[in-house]
């Protein structure tokens, strides 16, 4: 027989700790083993009883579930999460998911629903812990970052969008150029490579726990062909998503390797792969950018980014990126001081596409969970995106590597740096 779930609750009215414990006790599978009347002592409580879940009024006051919730996921992750509110929105989930819990309830919960949520959610962190054990098993030993590899040729392209600055706006361009993509009714996918802070998930508004590419590193490095349909998850546009690992202390068992065979076998079954990737050169950022046919760079008009930008273009120099690099300029419109001709002066090269500053659009759809391409398909900056998609979707690529002739007399932005 197995052993019965240890749950701790946490909420800051007695009645209702004492309501729960009761109802809960009638059940056999399920043990309270404490209750708390706020966030810190649920915490305390959980470093001494090691419960399998703990159940957080995500109200109290003090230290609220939330709040607690986010510390106790990087104390204890291996404890499962389950979140009381009683705001029915979808902001308030994406909070909650955010935080780390495995699944939000609103007020009233009828019984069934909550013994049903506390057994579900029981069941991911048993399947989660299973996963990351055999994982640990079956990783590849070596992980150092070698020459760009040639993969085999497939009927789909692989397009990286990388930023060695944060906040240009990166994922927000790979959601949205997925479902652009999608649109035209090609087989889209989406990876959200940024492997330890992801946001793909909070972005389309899907479960980060109803599959992730942690699916695929528990089986092992795949060949083309064999991708498991339980890593992939489906957007309500049509985009096939492979999410980020659920939880960022289990990033770092997926190796180059898996992200390598990952994308190929991806590509063979779809169009075009949009990955997004994080803003530092992990050697699992390398891995994608080496596998990519495309690498968009993404850039706005600031001082800082294009210091950044173009170390990274001489970087890329040296690792023989420089062929498949198309720099992005987002927010183009911005007046920001600096101009595009400047820009391009200080890179060494044109910028290749465009997308416009619309932050009312792009800010209502995000907050919403909803790609402004699908809320706001006619805006400019929607229009600017597919127009993208539909460049890389195209048969050929123009040259990306046309050299910039320096203008008389003009100094670089970054001369004396």
């Amino acid at each position: 027989m197995a052993a019965p779930i240890r749950l701790l609750i946490a909420d800051d009215d007695p009645e209702a700790r004492r309501l729960l414990s009761e109802q809960l006790a009638r059940e056999a599978d399920v043990i309270v083993v404490g209750a708390a009347a706020d966030g810190d002592e649920a915490v305390t409580l959980a470093e001494t009883l090691h419960p399998d879940l703990v159940l957080f009024d995500a109200d109290m006051l003090g230290l609220d579930g939330i709040a607690a919730t986010e510390r106790l996921a990087g104390m204890l992750p291996p404890i499962g999460v389950i979140l009381v509110g009683n705001q029915d929105e979808p902001a308030a989930w994406r909070r909650a998911m955010l935080a780390g819990a495995r699944d939000f309830l609103v007020r009233p919960i009828a019984h069934d629903e909550l013994t049903a949520s506390i057994r579900q959610v029981h069941g991911a962190q048993q399947r989660e812990r299973e996963r990351l054990s055999h994982a640990a098993v079956q990783l590849p030993s070596g992980n150092g970052h070698g020459p760009p590899e040639e993969r085999d040729a497939g009927p789909g392209r692989i397009v990286a969008l990388f930023s060695p600055k944060g906040g240009v706006g990166r994922t927000t361009l790979a959601v949205n150029l997925g479902t652009a993509a999608v649109a035209g009714g090609r087989d889209i996918c989406l990876v959200d490579a940024s492997l330890q802070f992801g946001d793909v998930a909070i972005m389309l508004d899907l479960n980060p726990n109803a599959g992730s590419i942690m699916d695929l590193v528990s089986d092992g490095v795949r060949q083309p062909g064999e991708m498991p349909e339980s890593g992939l998850v489906s957007h309500s546009s049509g985009l096939h998503v492979l999410l980020a690992p659920p939880s960022p202390e289990v990033a770092e068992l997926v190796q180059p390797e898996h992200l390598r065979s990952t994308l190929t076998t991806l590509a063979a079954s779809h169009d075009l792969v949009i990955v997004d990737t994080s803003s530092w050169f992990s050697e699992a950022t390398l891995a994608v950018l080496d596998v990519a046919d495309v690498i968009l760079a993404v850039m706005t008009l600031e001082i800082t980014n294009l210091k950044n930008m173009r170390l990274f273009l001489q970087l890329a120099e040296g690792l023989e990126y420089s062929p498949k690099i198309q720099l992005v300029l987002n927010r183009a419109d911005a007046m920001l001081g600096i101009e595009i001709p400047e820009a391009e002066q200080t890179l060494g090269r044109r910028i290749d596409h465009t997308v416009v500053s619309d932050g009312r659009t792009v800010v209502y759809a995000l907050n919403r969970g909803i790609p402004f391409t699908v809320a706001s398909p006619e805006a400019p900056v929607s229009r600017d995106v597919k127009r993208l998609a539909d460049h890389l979707l195209s048969a050929e690529l123009p040259d990306r590597g046309a050299p910039v002739e320096p203008p008389k007399r003009r100094r670089s932005l970054l001369a004396w740096r």
